[in-house]
């Protein structure tokens, strides 16, 4: 069992920035693959962005650009740096943990609200 600690939500004005930060911890296995997804109210919740131990990464169109993923494997912990923030993104963002083998897991997580 993985159990993750998301921190770094909160309230920012259109354009600005942020920096999510997701620990794992437990039985936190060297391939596995980490990543952000949020949901917004009324909405689906979708991926934000995916990296592999090894560091590939993966994005949709929606933050391309704007969102960079990154992760600490002697920390276990994975980064999401979000620039130039839209008031579409105010969503909760949810930190995963998917091993080679074995269930996923989902952090708590984290309020972003981008507002004026």
């Amino acid at each position: 069992q993985v159990q993750l600690v998301e921190s770094g939500g909160g309230l920012v004005q259109p354009g600005g920035s942020l920096r999510l930060s997701c620990a794992a911890s437990g039985s936190v296995f060297r391939m596995n693959t980490m990543g952000w997804y949020r949901q917004a109210p009324g909405k689906q919740r979708e991926l934000v962005a995916v990296i592999t131990s090894g560091g590939d990464t993966n994005y949709p169109e929606s933050v391309k650009g704007r969102f960079t993923i990154s992760r600490d494997n002697s920390k276990n912990t994975v980064y999401l740096q979000m620039n130039s923030l839209k008031p579409e993104d105010t969503a909760v963002y949810y930190c995963r943990f998917q091993p080679m083998y074995g269930s996923v897991s989902w952090g708590q997580g984290t309020q972003v609200t981008v507002s004026s």
